[in-house]
C-alpha cells in the first residue's frame, strides 16, 4: 500500500457523493486534505467528521470552479497557505440531461467550463509542481459515457470523452516520472448526479447503479497503482470493452434506449 501519511490531497466537488468518499478514503490512509466545493456548510460538516474520526488536518475552501480564473484563484490560495498538493482528485463536475436544442446554453456552458476547462487548468497548475518535485498522484473523474455517444447527454458524454483521452495521454507523457495520472470512469452511481442533471432514473439505471463508496475505492486504488484508466464495476467494464465491436450509429441508439426504457 502506498504511504500517504504526511501527504496532502486536494479533492474538488467534496461536499457530497464521490467527492466525500474520495476524501474519506484518503483520510483513512492518513492524508491531510483540502476540500473544495460551492457549499460551505456541507464542506464544514464533512471536514468536522473527518477530523474527528481520523485525526487528519482538513482545510475547507468554498469556491465555484466553473468561472474562468477560478482554478488559478484556488491554486494561488493554496500556495499562499504554504501547502504542497501531493494528490489531486478532479471530481467536481455535473451533467445536463435533455434534448440538445432544449438545454439552455448558460447551463451547458457552465457544465463545459467546470467539466473540461477547470479540470485541465487545475491539472496544469498542480502537475507542474508535482513534476518539479518528481512525486504526485492525479485522479481524473470521467464516466462510462465517455465510451459512446449518448443522446440527451450529448455534450456531457463528449466532455467525459475529453477527460478520458486527456488523462490517458498525460499518463503516458509522465510515464518516466513519479507522477501518476489515472482516469476513473464510473457507471451509474448513487450520488446527486441524476437529480442535478434533471433525469428520472431509467430501468437500466436502476438495475446497474453502484454505491458511491466502492466506486471511490476503485478509483483511489487505480490511482495509487498508477493505472492510466479504470472503469468502475465488472459489468460497466464489460460494456465499455464490448462497445468497440459495435458500429457508432448503433452505439448512439443503444445509449438512447438505455436512458429511456422504464423512465
Amino acid at each position: 500500500m502506498v504511504e500517504l501519511k504526511g501527504k496532502t490531497a486536494l479533492v474538488t466537488g467534496a461536499s457530497s457523493g464521490l467527492g466525500t468518499d474520495f476524501a474519506t478514503i484518503l483520510a483513512e490512509r492518513g492524508c491531510s486534505l483540502v476540500l473544495v466545493a460551492r457549499r460551505q456548510d456541507r464542506l464544514e460538516k464533512v471536514a468536522a467528521e473527518l477530523r474527528q474520526r481520523h485525526g487528519v488536518e482538513v482545510h475547507v475552501i468554498a469556491l465555484d470552479l466553473a468561472p474562468l480564473g477560478a482554478a488559478q484563484q484556488l491554486y494561488d490560495r493554496i500556495r499562499g497557505m504554504g501547502i504542497n498538493v501531493d494528490v489531486l482528485v478532479n471530481n467536481a463536475g455535473f451533467g445536463v440531461y435533455g434534448p440538445f436544442v432544449d438545454v439552455p446554453w448558460e447551463r451547458e456552458e457552465e457544465m463545459l467550463l467546470l467539466d473540461i476547462v477547470a479540470l485541465v487548468h487545475l491539472t496544469k497548475l498542480f502537475v507542474r509542481d508535482m513534476v518539479a518535485r518528481n512525486l504526485g498522484y492525479v485522479l481524473q473523474v470521467s464516466s462510462i459515457g465517455a465510451y459512446q455517444p449518448s443522446p440527451t447527454y450529448g455534450t456531457y458524454s463528449a466532455s467525459k470523452a475529453f477527460v478520458l483521452s486527456f488523462g490517458e495521454a498525460l499518463s503516458y507523457e509522465l510515464r518516466k516520472t513519479n507522477v501518476k495520472v489515472s482516469v476513473l470512469s464510473p457507471g451509474v452511481t448513487e450520488t446527486e448526479f441524476l437529480d442535478v442533471a434533471g433525469q428520472r432514473r431509467s430501468l437500466f439505471q436502476r438495475m446497474s447503479i453502484m454505491k458511491s463508496r466502492p466506486v471511490a475505492e476503485i478509483g483511489i486504488n487505480a490511482m495509487l497503482a498508477g493505472k492510466p484508466s479504470k472503469v468502475a464495476g465488472a459489468m460497466n467494464a464489460l460494456t465499455a470493452w464490448s462497445l468497440r465491436f459495435v458500429p457508432r450509429r448503433m452505439q448512439a441508439a443503444m445509449a438512447s434506449a438505455a436512458m429511456q426504457i422504464g423512465a
